[in-house]
């Protein structure tokens, strides 16, 4: 396998997931039933862990959040 497949898997997978945070966050915003707010809430902090930690882990291994597709959102200012 090349290194290029790697590169566009995680690249694609850090797009998506970060969709789905910012999704998640407009739901949870727009909710109205307090039922369905709790749920919300829960699986936007998964989300928002699940971001994090793929940036700490670039971070780590000196990869450039560009490259994972998360360089243009802050967890902690747009997740919470």
């Amino acid at each position: 396998m090349s290194d290029e497949r790697f590169k566009n898997y995680i690249y694609d997978l850090g797009v998506l997931i970060k969709e789905s945070a910012e999704l998640a966050k407009a739901e949870k915003d727009a909710s109205q039933e307090a039922n369905a707010d709790t749920y919300k809430l829960g699986y936007l902090m998964a989300l928002h862990d699940v971001v994090s930690l793929m940036k700490e882990q670039a971070d780590v291994f000196g990869i450039e959040q560009c490259l994972i597709g998360l360089d243009d959102i802050d967890p902690e200012s747009e997740l919470l």
